[in-house]
């Protein structure tokens, strides 16, 4: 997502900004800019790639020769569309300060009020803007406070995440930045320091780190750096000495990137969710189909074609499609969809789904489909793929680069997608406003109570160490829980090399019981809901044959726990918005047993994290 570099000291600033917004690229944006002190506040920022922003610098007339201090970054719309007026940094109204923003203003509305009321005028449609002009509004109503001071008085007013950083031709000798949610790093060097959204940036230029902790704020000039918290008391900091490999500093103190990854997941499902959901309204807005929703919504038919893990996300769009909107849904293994010749028709609505927006067999059912005159639409990651730029229309999942070659955050961005999508084509057809916003609250608690899943991590250790050295699993889930199963199983395979397969738990009698017997661990999603007394049947049977039981369940559920030889509890919830729970256990399940056998559970044997050939 998001980059953010700084830079003070005797160097050419511009120079560094700009090398250390080309080692951010892999996060994923659509515009960059930079701000420098050069005997005055100047600043450039444009729509488009790092490389054509560094074009733009040096064709300019502007000479940058000389300034020693700056910031840039790189931006992933959130509010407001990708372009050179939403491109940071802002300005405040008279020039001289800058800012650049990594998170989300979330109060910036009631804010963006009561400064229009005072007259401020704004040039950009993010929530970033109102912040810089806060920020210049305290500073005019308390001229003696500083550069600081203010900083931290608008931070009082501010709900939500960011990680900021703040210059300006007032105090052009330091750069204020602050931290929420969203991380930052400073970089130590001799008379130098920079500033970072993570090491990236900074390892080619020095060892010695600080990592900033939420709620902490640091004022950093060439004479040093002062670190306090938003309430102005001193913090001492550790200095932190890299010695890993850039993508092991990447890895954010997690000992793997999948870890990471799986413990990213509320904030990536918070950011699906930002600047589309309104809750309290009932509403969601999905821009990027907007142009296409009447067709979509009058569709004959959606064909969901996807990959692997993506194929499981959309095994779950057909459910949440078909309840919440009543359209008949059909999933395809992209692989397999052109040759069977399938039956497309103009009325059709084809939905790709891919993490890279790359995978080569969802480009050919892609292709295929547009060729019959289809409506195409894409879900994916990458902002540019080849799906992204070949679909009528589509939805980002924005979950940010997934470096694990096993998806984790990227299935559950995917479903979560879906669900907005199901609820999108629902309303005005089948779904009163009033239901949607039920709905939508369900959707809205599941970051915090994923948060709470993965705080039974060691928990779900200590079951892996049971079981790593099991040669063969069974995954059984019914409904929403099917295809988690399946997923869950290919999770297993993918990392752990063991075998391991879902299977709709009813259809265990016919056939995989046979393979039942004391060394066969079967794990069971038996969350609460209206097949919950045929799978305790399905648990007697396994345990009937000395099966041993591992049971998803959800919390406060006694009765489970006479049944299974180990429980992992996940909060209650809907139906519709249990996937997104209780796939969460899986994930930690395969990463536990996968390490624990020694695997490379990042870069798995025979696999690539983007399937670019048949």
């Amino acid at each position: 997502m998001c980059g953010i570099v700084g830079y003070i000291g005797s160097k050419d600033a511009a120079e560094l900004l700009l090398n250390g917004l080309e080692r951010l690229e892999y996060r994923g944006y659509d515009s960059a800019g930079v701000a420098v002190l050069n005997g005055g506040l100047w600043v450039h920022k444009q729509k488009g790639s790092v490389s054509k922003l560094k074009d733009a610098l040096f064709d300019s007339n502007h000479s940058l020769q000389g300034a020693t201090l700056g910031i840039g970054h790189t931006r992933w719309a959130t509010h407001g569309d990708p372009s050179d007026r939403n491109a940071h940094p802002h300005l405040s109204s008279d020039g001289s300060i800058a800012l650049i923003h990594n998170g989300i203003i979330e109060n910036y509305s009631s804010i963006k009020k009561e400064l229009v009321s005072k007259g401020y005028q704004f040039s950009s449609d993010t929530d970033s803007e109102v912040l810089v002009h806060l920020i210049d509004s305290i500073w005019v109503d308390n001229p003696n406070m500083g550069l600081e001071a203010a900083v931290r008085s608008a931070l009082y007013h501010v709900e939500g995440a960011y990680g900021l950083c703040i210059i300006s031709e007032r105090e052009p000798d330091k750069i204020v930045v602050a931290r929420k949610g969203s991380p930052l790093v400073i970089g130590i060097g001799d008379g130098e320091y920079f500033i970072a959204s993570d090491a990236a940036p900074i390892v080619e230029h020095t060892k010695k780190v600080i990592y900033l902790s939420d709620g902490e704020m640091a004022v950093v000039s060439k004479d040093g750096y002062i670190i306090k918290t938003i309430e102005n008391i001193a913090r001492e900091k550790h200095v932190s000495e890299l010695d890993f490999e850039l993508a092991e500093i990447e890895k954010g103190g997690f000992e793997h990137f999948m870890l990471k990854e799986i413990f990213e997941q509320p904030t990536v499902l918070q950011d699906v969710m930002r600047g589309r959901v309104r809750i309290e309204e009932g509403q969601v807005h999905l821009g990027g189909i907007e142009d296409y929703l009447d067709r979509l919504k009058l569709s004959s038919r959606v064909i969901i074609c996807a990959c692997g893990t993506s194929w499981h996300a959309g095994l779950i769009g057909e459910y949440l499609i078909e309840e919440f909107a009543r359209i008949p849904v059909e999933v395809d293994y992209a692989s397999e969809f052109r040759y069977r010749n399938p039956v497309i028709t103009k009325d059709d609505v084809v939905i790709v789904i891919s993490q890279s927006g790359e995978t080569a067999d969802t480009l050919a059912a892609l292709r295929l489909a547009r060729e019959k005159g289809a409506l195409v639409m894409g879900i994916c990651n990458v902002v540019g793929s080849t799906i992204a730029r070949e679909t009528l229309c589509g939805i980002y999942t924005h979950a940010g680069p997934e470096v694990g070659v096993a998806s984790t955050k990227a299935f559950t961005a995917q479903v979560t997608v879906l669900y907005l999508l199901a609820l999108t084509l629902s309303k005005g057809r089948t779904m009163s406003r009033d239901e949607i916003k039920l709905y939508l609250k369900d959707l809205g608690k599941v970051p915090q109570k994923v948060a709470s899943i993965l705080e039974h991590n060691d928990l779900i250790l200590d079951i892996a160490n049971s079981y790593k050295d099991a040669r063969n699993f069974l995954y059984l889930g019914r409904g929403y829980n099917f295809p988690v199963a399946l997923e869950g199983a290919l999770k297993l395979k993918e990392i752990s090399y063991i075998h391991a397969e879902g299977y709709p738990a009813a259809e265990m009698k016919h056939g995989p019981i046979a393979l039942i017997d004391e060394d066969m661990p079967v794990i069971f999603i038996a969350t609460r809901d209206n097949s919950y007394a045929k799978v305790l049947s399905n648990i007697e049977e396994v345990r009937s044959r000395k099966g041993k039981v591992i049971a998803i369940a959800n919390e406060g559920d006694e009765e489970i726990t006479r049944l299974a030889d180990h429980v992992i509890y996940i909060p209650a919830a809907s139906g519709p918005v249990t996937p997104l729970l209780s796939v969460i256990p899986l994930q930690l399940l395969a990463y536990h047993i996968a390490t624990l056998r020694g695997c490379n559970v990042d870069r798995p044997r025979n696999l690539a994290k983007s399937v670019t050939v048949e």
